[in-house]
């Protein structure tokens, strides 16, 4: 294991074991409910899984491509997951980087 990878992991079990983990996804589900982005995502997937064609983003059917009994749940998630990181509001990145930021400080001996 490299050592980027070695303070990765240390910094995730710290997180687990202090519980700012948990409350990190907690405020992460908060903030993504308030500001739409649920809604905004589930709207893509209406697009994408029921046959309609979104013209301005040209995504593609993943169902109609591969039919309904060869699509995986790794396929729907490589399809989701890039529109899912866009619509993530730079303002709540930024605030997850800094509590991310203060708990490091805060736990400076990893």
């Amino acid at each position: 294991m490299n050592k980027d990878a070695q303070m990765r992991a240390t910094i995730n079990q710290k997180l687990i074991e202090t519980g700012e983990r948990e409350r990190l996804k907690e405020l992460l589900r908060a903030k993504l409910i308030e500001c739409g982005w649920k809604d905004q995502l589930k709207a893509h997937c209406k697009v994408i899984f029921m046959s309609q064609e979104d013209k301005s983003s040209k995504q593609r059917d993943v169902i109609k491509e591969k039919g309904l009994e060869h699509v995986t749940v790794d396929d729907l998630v490589a399809e989701i997951t890039p529109k899912g990181r866009a619509l993530v509001p730079d303002s709540v990145k930024k605030e997850l980087l800094q509590r991310i930021r203060t708990f490091l400080a805060q736990h400076a001996s990893l």
